[in-house]
């Protein structure tokens, strides 16, 4: 036998299991999600009747979808612009800034990534309680009369009350992302610019931030796939979807026509539209980004 063609045997046989497995479990449930996408079925019994693209028809005609898309975009530039900005103002803090205990302040930032995401969602809504929690009784400190207000209660404030848990339990894992960007490139360059005189804002705009700006895109399109497909669990554990369906997101919206009512079609199409909508905007994303790239060289 040939090297060439041991090599290529050796190679097979380590990537036949991930194979395998990609098929079972990533492959496999997108394709019977798209067929079952054609059928109306509940779920609960073997009858499926074929409808064609019905369900696609519907979705795109209910309302409550269209809520859903804006929320889930809503989050997507919400958490992109929050989770940036302060992961990177942490990570240049904690690693160029000299600040008594960085050590420490690493650990704490990084405290809400081992948790798990349904306890922050459970602990935000004793924080947003209206008689009870923290925010209202901070508030009440600066009136006379108890501050009463309806954080997850009003159709538009809950919106904006889930994008600050969301935030904080997304720093620390691209702040850790952004540090070791931060501590990869060499002194040297930071010792000529000291030599030159430039100040820290300077250093951080010409030198910090486009040596880690392929590290940042990395973390945009992580953070833009993972609200996409990932944000139902603190909108289910905080809202359900409410006051009135004002916090839906695609997410939750396919979990409730699926579990609750039994529209496990419906579901499908709306787990369709979450793939084709994460894919066309992750294309998007990287080509936005990639000129972004070209003009900070």
């Amino acid at each position: 036998m040939s090297p060439r063609l041991k090599r290529t045997g050796f190679i097979t046989i380590f990537l036949l299991p991930t194979f395998i497995f990609f098929c079972l479990f990533t492959l496999y449930p997108i394709v019977k999600g798209i067929q079952i996408s054609f059928f109306d079925w509940s779920g609960r019994t073997k009858e499926m009747d074929f409808i064609g693209i019905q369900n696609f028809l519907d979705l795109f005609s209910d309302p409550i979808i269209w809520t859903a898309i804006k929320n889930d975009y809503f989050l997507v530039v919400g958490k992109v612009l929050g989770i940036m900005l302060l992961a990177t103002i942490f990570a240049v803090s904690v690693t160029r800034l000299k600040v008594v205990g960085r050590n420490i302040f690493r650990v704490i930032f990084f405290i809400p990534n081992v948790i798990s995401v349904v306890v922050i969602g459970v602990l935000f809504r004793f924080v947003y309680n209206p008689n009870l929690g923290f925010i209202n009784s901070f508030l009440s400190l600066f009136t006379e009369n108890p501050v009463q207000i309806s954080w997850l209660g009003s159709e538009n404030l809950a919106m904006w009350s889930l994008l600050w848990p969301s935030i904080w339990a997304g720093i620390g894992f691209y702040m850790i992302l952004l540090i070791a960007a931060i501590l990869s490139i060499p002194t040297e360059l930071y010792e000529a610019a000291d030599l030159d005189g430039a100040t820290q804002s300077q250093q951080f705009w010409s030198l910090t931030l486009p040596l880690i700006w392929e590290q940042m895109k990395v973390s945009i399109l992580h953070i833009v796939m993972t609200t996409l497909n990932g944000s139902f669990i603190i909108v289910w554990i905080m809202t359900e979807g409410g006051p009135d369906n004002s916090t839906q997101v695609m997410g939750s919206y396919l979990y409730q026509m699926g579990f609750r009512q039994y529209h496990m079609g419906y579901a499908a199409a709306i787990g369709v539209l979450i793939l084709v909508l994460s894919l066309i905007t992750t294309m998007a994303l990287q080509k936005l980004l990639s000129k972004n790239t070209t003009e900070l060289a």
